[in-house]
């Protein structure tokens, strides 16, 4: 896991756990301080840094959690999108951050996050990427019926496996069994 740890200087201090930040990732990194430089000029106040790594899964390019005050990237979608991810993932979740600080609970795409994004960062208040997660879509496990095959995600199939579940087609109503 990598931190990022500030006392309010404008150097950035990173404290790596595991393995050697990517080009990238410290590119990233640099992009985080960079925002929030910008944010502290702008809203004339500092803000605490928060915790950052790149262990983001699923199809989500980044989160931020509020209350931690951590941010969490996704490394492929890092990779395979680098200028895009961080010219607008990385102020979007910082945004996050910010609003929870300035307004505390507030909605997550709401009229502050969207204002916030505006001023400082001066891009529109998109709620989702549009980057290709074929790389990071997890595939299904195929499923029959006297139907024919059908694709189960990955959730479904381990209820299964745990035996938390069973599931019926909707057409012909028979139970679905693994396909061979």
């Amino acid at each position: 896991m990598w931190h990022i740890f500030s006392n309010r200087s404008p150097q950035v201090v990173v404290a790596a756990t595991t393995a050697v930040l990517s080009t990238l990732e410290q590119q990233l990194l640099q992009a985080v301080e960079q925002c929030y430089q910008l944010a502290e000029k702008h809203l004339q106040r500092s803000f605490p840094r928060p915790q950052v790594n790149f262990k983001l899964r699923g199809k989500a390019a980044g989160t931020a959690h509020l209350q931690l005050n951590k941010l969490r990237f996704h490394p492929v979608l890092l990779r395979e999108n680098p200028e895009a991810f961080i010219r607008e993932v990385v102020p979007h979740e910082i945004c996050h951050l910010l609003c929870y600080q300035l307004y505390g609970k507030v909605k997550p795409h709401g009229a502050e996050w969207k204002q916030l994004m505006q001023q400082i960062f001066h891009l529109p208040g998109k709620t989702t990427h549009q980057f290709d997660t074929t790389s990071v879509t997890p595939k299904g496990k195929r499923y029959h019926c006297a139907c024919g095959d059908i694709e189960l995600t990955l959730r479904r199939h381990n209820k299964i496996v745990r035996g938390q579940a069973r599931y019926r087609c909707r057409s012909c109503g028979q139970w679905l069994q693994p396909a061979a």
